[in-house]
């Protein structure tokens, strides 16, 4: 019995598997729905003890999400449910501020945004 002779031909390495990249998930305080971290906008209460909306979600405190659902936000603003969260009592001042943010929020009956002005429409 003869040993086959050893090939002359370079070994390639074994690729390894492309890893998916890590996406952060956090859960909305009033629906209790998990989502991506950049699909929720985080409220945060700064170690000064002011509520703040904070887009960048890296601002420093205490931080709870919510999603972008309208009853969300009402249900936020008429249970305790937001001020547990970030462990402070709200005064009407604070509530006027989350409520004025929420207003400006896109509604979900408007449907995904076009990038088209209704008014150049007419």
């Amino acid at each position: 019995m003869s040993m086959p002779l050893p090939d002359n031909k370079p070994r390639r390495k074994k690729s390894k598997p492309v890893r998916a990249k890590h996406v952060p998930v956090r859960t909305c305080v009033a629906c209790r729905e998990s989502g991506a971290k950049r699909g929720l906008t985080r409220i945060v209460r700064t170690p000064e003890g002011e509520i703040r909306i904070d887009p960048t979600g890296k601002q420093n405190g205490r931080g709870a999400y919510l999603c972008d659902k309208p009853g969300c936000w009402e249900r936020a603003l008429s249970t305790p449910v937001l001020s547990r969260a970030l462990n402070v009592q709200f005064t009407q001042e604070t509530r006027d501020y989350i409520k004025e943010f929420a207003a400006g929020l896109p509604s979900l009956e408007d449907g995904p945004d076009t990038g088209v002005d209704s008014k150049e429409l007419s």
